[in-house]
């Protein structure tokens, strides 16, 4: 196994009451993160998990052992919450206080959050008949760009929080008791079918972008919302390979989640650098085309490339009804402009959504994959219900002490809450560093169905 393939356990106190990162002890042993190797320091974080003494409570263990790792989420929406209802004024929104989503500043630090990426989504352009090309013009790459303001306006306007575009920088977050901050693009249509507005997204900071949302696009397939739709490319478009391969040249991780199973496989056997899906779970436990099928979570420990499914705490169900309604993009658009992921008759029935149930959709991806290809991804703020036990980011700690009772240990469990993430994190600079050492220089090429180049 690589040695970006082995978890990264910060065994630092993240608990603010405590130091947060175990700055003398690790610096007098690795200096730095790149003068050492990778694998000094993830011998010196090990060292530190004897300290953790067992509990018989599951929710203080949980609490101890994310004290010293901290919780790293893959996709909150906090910034499209902002969009929707403060229309991107940074100084309507006090996030020192509670809001009324998901997310803010007293509940992420309850939480033990030590960073999240925040999505700077904007929904699908709406289908426009003839349109079979992506050409009709629309307003999603002004509108990321707007999204990607927002957020880094939020992050500069808290102490709490530290913007983060490399893996050094995410360890200076923990050493000055700062939420990293990381920003994900959801969806390629947002980069309207160009290489050069992807360049740009990722010099303002992105370093992860999801192939698709609920819409096919220029560069690859959609898995649609519960179904998937009729295929475009059939999975990744040539000019999608290309895509892939400029994300890892930059060192944009390369998001499969929302994206068609042919896209995933297609991508996943592409792609030189590690891959994540941000915010998805287990078709085996819930079958909709939006999760990961076993015969894609397979090919990740079968593989010598790396890769996180980071679990979304959505667990939902609607009506059987519901397969009936027509599902073309059209009828998506209001549902995504309504700021939500699921109308309420989509929601599970009382009861049916809860922790216990998102521990199921981690242990069987564990199971499938690996503990240590397991994360977390939980679409706070971009969903209207969230499952029991798992109300907004104060509540992690449950999750955990669930799967504590069920068998996992201190190491696995801090792999989920975020090192697992951070390995591949590392994983995807150091392919980029490789490639570009390699003389690969930025890929000119201009998508075919464009006239005015």
């Amino acid at each position: 196994m690589a040695d970006e393939q082995r978890p990264l356990l910060n065994g630092s106190a993240y608990d603010p009451g405590v130091p947060i990162y175990n700055s003398s002890r690790t610096k007098k042993i690795v200096g730095s993160a790149t003068a050492v190797s990778f694998v000094m320091l993830l011998i010196v974080m090990l060292t530190q998990w004897d300290k953790i003494v067992e509990s018989g409570d599951p929710l203080d263990m949980a609490s101890r052992i994310l004290s010293k790792t901290g919780v790293v989420d893959g996709h909150i929406d906090l910034p499209w919450l902002v969009r929707s209802f403060y229309r991107n004024n940074a100084t309507a929104v006090n996030l020192q206080h509670r809001t009324f989503g998901h997310v803010d500043i007293p509940r992420l630090r309850e939480g033990k959050t030590a960073g999240f990426f925040w999505s700077v989504f904007t929904p699908c352009p709406k289908e426009v008949e003839g349109d079979s090309e992506y050409l009709v013009p629309n307003w999603r790459v002004r509108d990321t760009l707007e999204q990607i303001d927002i957020a880094k306006q939020l992050v500069g306007q808290y102490r709490d929080f530290k913007l983060v575009t490399t893996f050094a920088e995410f360890e200076e977050a923990l050493e000055t008791r700062k939420i990293a901050s990381l920003l994900g693009v959801e969806g390629a249509h947002q980069i309207g079918d160009s290489l050069g507005v992807l360049r740009m997204y990722h010099a303002l900071g992105v370093r992860y972008m999801t192939l698709t949302h609920t819409c096919n696009n220029a560069f690859a397939d959609s898995g649609g919302f519960f179904e998937p739709l009729p295929p475009k490319h059939y999975g990744l478009s040539a000019f999608g390979r290309v895509l892939i391969k400029e994300m890892n040249r930059l060192g944009v991780i390369v998001d499969l989640s929302h994206v068609s199973d042919d896209t995933a496989r297609q991508a996943f056997e592409l792609s030189e650098a590690p891959v994540i899906w941000s915010h998805s779970s287990a078709r085996a436990i819930w079958n909709i085309s939006r999760n990961v099928p076993d015969d894609i979570l397979a090919m990740i420990p079968e593989s010598e490339k790396d890769a996180v499914v980071m679990v979304r705490l959505v667990v939902s169900s609607y009506p059987q009804s519901y397969r009936t309604i027509p599902r073309t993009t059209e009828h998506l658009i209001p549902l995504v402009d309504m700021k939500v992921n699921f109308y309420p008759s989509f929601v599970a029935a009382p009861g049916n959504a809860t922790v216990q149930v998102v521990a199921d959709h981690v242990d069987h991806i564990a199971k499938i994959a690996g503990k240590q290809h397991v994360g977390i991804g939980s679409d706070y703020d971009g969903i209207d219900t969230v499952p029991e036990g798992l109300e907004d980011v104060s509540k992690y700690p449950n999750l955990f002490a669930e799967l504590y009772k069920r068998g996992w240990k201190a190491q696995e469990l801090a792999g989920l809450a975020g090192g697992n993430i951070l390995r591949v994190y590392k994983g995807a600079e150091k392919a980029s560093q490789r490639i570009q050492a390699r003389g690969v220089t930025p890929y000119a090429d201009i998508y075919k169905a464009r006239k005015d180049l």
